[in-house]
């Protein structure tokens, strides 16, 4: 279990059942469309424990880990473990950019293969009801502890929103390694892909009109709703609507955070042209 405070970009926010509640897992409908796009439109999300072969989740987290510099990773620790030392080596680049692991990690082989299980195409078409295609867009989200740095408050949408008309699109969030709360999980806002924009407007900084809040306990008392968690595992995958709040704790534990969000739209839709291109941590989108 979680424990009694967890915090999200520093802001603590207490472990307690008026503010928290565990996911609903949706593996055992994965042999039923229907049912599953039914949980998909009750929920806003479908959590799916083990529907990824775990062995293949750690390679991917090795094969990236591999990539850091020396002193990143603790001593005596496997890359795939992802320990951190404590210590940024000086001279890496900023996360995500020309230059940093990550940014060549997403136009790697390993990642490309990973991407392209098609599992993660087939469980789209099923959920989106019809043929879709993987979004070049995709991102790989490292954190270690000591960063103070989380995914604030925020709906997919207002990231994807450069065209009049909102494509059918679902967000894939893999954890790549285990990842339970202390670790830096993603939570999810219940019931909040029902919400109106309107509803949550008050709570976004008016210097960046994207996230909504970086306060996770503020957020969840103004809109009477509870975060949901879960001790995500290697091998998890989490389907979610661009319209539910989800946000990011903090890394406060020696193996750090990493994951990926792969996005699927309906073949028959127009995305937003900022996600037709590899993803870059100053793209802009």
């Amino acid at each position: 279990m979680p424990e009694p405070t967890l915090h999200s970009n520093g802001v603590p926010i207490p472990f307690s059942p008026d503010l928290f509640a565990p996911l609903r897992a949706s593996a055992d409908l994965l042999h039923d469309p229907a049912a599953l796009r039914r949980r998909l439109g009750a929920d806003g999300y479908v959590y799916l424990p083990g529907a990824l072969d775990r062995a293949a989740v750690l390679r991917l987290r090795g094969a990236y880990f591999s990539l850091l510099p020396k002193g990143y990773l603790a001593a005596g620790s496997r890359p795939e473990d992802g320990l951190f030392s404590g210590r940024v080596p000086a001279g890496m680049a900023e996360y995500g950019v020309a230059g940093h692991p990550a940014h060549a990690f997403v136009r790697s082989r390993p990642f490309e293969e990973f991407t392209a299980d098609p599992f993660l195409a087939a469980l789209a078409r099923e959920l989106l009801g019809g043929d879709a295609w993987m979004l070049p867009r995709r991102i790989l989200r490292h954190f270690h502890r000591g960063s103070g740095r989380a995914s604030r408050a925020h709906v997919d949408l207002d990231y994807m929103n450069a065209l009049s008309t909102a494509p059918r699109v679902l967000t894939l969030w893999i954890p790549v390694g285990d990842c339970p709360p202390r670790t830096g999980s993603l939570v999810y806002l219940e019931g909040s892909h029902t919400l109106a924009p309107e509803e949550y407007e008050p709570l976004r900084d008016k210097g960046d009109r994207r996230p909504i809040s970086h306060d996770l306990e503020l957020t969840a008392r103004h809109l009477g709703r509870r975060w949901l968690w879960a001790d995500f595992a290697a091998g998890d995958l989490v389907v979610h609507v661009p319209r539910i709040v989800h946000a990011s704790l903090d890394t406060t534990t020696d193996a750090m955070r990493l994951s990926a969000d792969v996005r699927f739209v309906r073949s028959d839709d127009t995305p937003d042209p900022r996600w037709l291109a590899p993803w870059s941590a100053d793209d802009g989108a």
